[in-house]
């Protein structure tokens, strides 16, 4: 009997679209220096998707040919090596198949025995490696670092309060918690702590130096000023590349602090701590070492294609305690697709899982550790030269230090702010080059992160070339 599925009637006419589909993939990622960065969208473009449900069939190449005229052209661009907008990475086109191989699979790794959930076990390894923790230590894919950020907030609530508080709640115990972080912190941190129910407000939000690194005294003092007052503080968060310039807080210190208060000391190292792989910047993250957990993404400075965030805890029975929940349906057996215990599920709240770790994999396999880190550094050497550039220009201002690969500036003018803030808009309708902003000691800067390892000199030389000429049209009120 002719059986009613979605497979194509015509596998021959789908593998000739799906080589046509891959072909114009690579042609955009082989000529996108020709393309802007990024451009406004047309309205007539957004109305083609307020279209009702499709309730008939449709035809792939139509679809296809939609997405070439309608979508590829105006994403947010951050493949493109003038893109410094935020940190996030280029993505490669190892990544990008190893995505569609993954996606031909269609696995899903909440558990089950599988060698998908190996493959995960591998990168695990590689990580546990590469950051110098124990063979006991677990870890987990997930979306980000905020998702990451949060599970070392429920595992470490978890140990302070004990496994009742998954039943009972925080309400019913007399412990009132706190964490502290650098006033530039990410907000996932605050964010992670509403969602653990602890409060944002439980997140101490400390004073930062000259360098932008959290302010130790300041951390030892709220400590004890919170012990006083009948609080019991229990998480340290130190970030590895500050969201705003980069900055590196004194992870040795933070790490003696959280040892000698017996708290548990958290990295938040969303795109700096795979500076691990950079022989230049890994001893800049000393400490990082005597974490108790670390989050970070290898979709920024590891290249990797969205999304593909990990979390890496030191005690692998205390990360398991917090998640594991038996039902029968997760039966585990010793035999059987039920083996193979403990499963991805019982170390994060998701059952559904996609199979993030093969494009992770394919990366690290491909192009090797030293390649990557030599990427890493990279991006951080252009960053210095961007600095040097502002520092030699009369008419700019460089508005932080450059720790990594984050560069602060803006254009020296009557009313900076406004002025600044219209470079930044036009720079990236101009599709020459795509910063973000943000604000330094109260001042409005145009931030330039360099994470994409297409990124060149000329691609700094055309950002700076449009910054001065478009500022130097807004200082004369022709903004």
């Amino acid at each position: 009997m002719p059986q009613d599925t979605l497979d194509p009637p015509d596998w021959s006419a789908i593998r000739e679209q799906g080589h046509r589909m891959l072909d114009d993939m690579f042609d955009y990622l082989e000529h996108i220096r020709e393309r802007p960065v990024w451009q406004p969208i047309p309205q007539q473009t957004r109305e083609l998707f307020r279209e009702p449900l499709p309730r008939e069939p449709g035809d792939l190449a139509a679809a296809h040919d939609t997405f070439m005229r309608e979508i590829l052209p105006f994403s947010v661009g951050n493949a493109h090596p003038g893109f410094m907008g935020w940190v996030h990475g280029g993505g490669t086109p190892v990544g990008m198949l190893a995505e569609m191989l993954a996606a031909g699979l269609n696995a899903n790794l909440g558990g089950r025995d599988q060698i998908p959930v190996e493959v995960e076990r591998q990168v695990l390894q590689w990580m546990r490696e590469l950051f110098h923790f124990p063979p006991s230590a677990s870890g987990l894919f997930v979306t980000g670092t905020s998702m990451a950020n949060l599970i070392s907030v429920l595992v470490a609530r978890s140990t302070w309060l004990g496994a009742d508080v998954r039943h009972l709640g925080v309400a019913a115990g007399d412990k009132k918690l706190v964490a502290y972080a650098s006033a530039g912190a990410h907000g996932s941190i605050a964010q992670a702590m509403d969602i653990a129910g602890l409060g944002s407000d439980a997140l101490r939000l400390l004073p930062v130096n000259k360098q932008y690194q959290m302010d130790a005294d300041a951390l030892r003092q709220a400590i004890a000023t919170d012990r006083e007052a009948g609080f019991t503080p229990f998480f340290i968060v130190g970030t590895a590349g500050t969201v705003d310039t980069g900055a590196i807080d004194d992870l040795a210190v933070l790490a003696d602090i959280a040892q000698r208060q017996q708290l548990w000391f958290h990295v938040d190292g969303a795109y700096g701590a795979l500076g691990m792989l950079a022989a230049d910047i890994a001893p800049r993250l000393q400490g990082m070492e005597r974490a108790d957990s670390i989050a970070f993404d290898f979709h920024k400075w590891g290249q990797v294609p969205y999304d593909a965030g990990f979390i890496l805890v030191r005690d692998g029975t205390q990360h398991q305690a917090a998640f594991a929940s038996p039902a029968a349906y997760l039966k585990r057996e010793a035999r059987g697709m039920a083996a193979g215990s403990p499963w991805p599920c019982d170390f994060g709240p998701d059952l559904s899982r996609g199979f993030r770790a093969l494009k992770t994999w394919f990366t690290l396999k491909v192009y090797g550790a030293e390649r990557l880190g030599q990427a890493i550094a990279t991006s951080c050497a252009l960053a210095r030269y961007l600095a040097q550039q502002i520092e030699v220009a009369a008419e700019l201002e460089l508005l932080a230090p450059v720790s990594l690969n984050i560069v602060c500036f803006r254009y020296r003018c009557a009313d900076a702010d406004r002025v600044n803030a219209e470079i930044v808009v036009r720079l990236q309708e101009s599709g020459i080059a795509a910063p973000s902003s943000t604000t330094i000691d109260g001042n409005f800067a145009i931030r330039a992160a360099i994470v994409n390892h297409r990124t060149a000199q000329a691609d700094l030389d055309a950002l700076l070339r449009a910054t001065l000429q478009f500022g130097a049209a807004c200082c004369q009120g022709q903004a």
